[in-house]
């Protein structure tokens, strides 16, 4: 049997390699629609506008509301004024190349989940109106891409997390119609946000007087 010439091991090394990389990208589609069957299994649905989230599919790139990239990569979930109920989901989490999570104008309850920090690519995260809870998670500090912040009329209780003050490419942010406590950051991207993104939080004060008001301060 003749033995193979380098040109021949270049090309079944480059075969090989397409295939091992196809087979990543597919395994990552497949736990990407693993999360979002998650959150599909999470929500109430009475219009069915999540009919086409089929998990026996590999990719979820054919889902409507869903759009990938040319790895086959969630990039956008966009299901904002779709009348969901229910709750997000931890496995959210795991769409690293999310750049838009797109779900305002629900009915969805329960609170943030803190693994929405794991989300580096994020761009803009609109959760407004719906009926969500609980605290914002200062593990959304670590979203250094992040530009839109739009929580506002929910039920949010608690401060605003300081974390939030790092991340330099915030530009929007809009907390109001809670019931936030503690004071307004005024530090990076908190000093040119508009006061009124923080109106109707009865126990917010601020912004904060240079260390002079404690931060927690009505959080009790």
């Amino acid at each position: 049997m003749a033995a193979a010439t380098p040109t021949s091991l270049r090309f079944l090394l480059s075969v090989s390699v397409t295939l091992t990389l196809t087979l990543l990208n597919l395994a990552a589609s497949n736990s990407e629609g693993d999360a979002l069957y998650t959150l599909k299994r999470s929500l109430s649905d009475p219009d069915n506008v999540l009919q086409s989230w089929d998990p026996t599919l590999v990719s979820p790139c054919t889902w409507f509301h869903v759009t990938c990239n040319q790895d086959n990569r969630v990039t956008r979930v966009d299901l904002g004024n779709s009348n969901l109920s229910g709750h997000l989901v931890p496995e959210l989490g795991k769409l690293e190349h999310l750049q838009y999570l797109e779900l305002y104008k629900n009915n969805i309850q329960g609170t943030i989940p803190p693994e929405l920090g794991s989300l580096k690519s994020l761009v803009s995260l609109d959760l407004y109106n719906n009926n969500i809870s609980g605290t914002i998670p200062p593990s959304l500090g670590k979203l250094k891409n992040l530009v839109f912040l739009r929580l506002n009329d929910n039920r949010l209780t608690g401060p605003i997390p300081k974390e939030l003050s790092a991340v330099s490419s915030l530009k929007v942010v809009d907390v109001s119609n809670n019931d936030l406590c503690g004071t307004i950051p005024t530090s990076g991207p908190f000093e040119h946000i508009p006061l009124n993104n923080f109106e109707n939080n009865p126990r917010l004060e601020g912004p904060e007087l240079l260390g002079l008001v404690s931060y927690d301060t009505n959080c009790s």
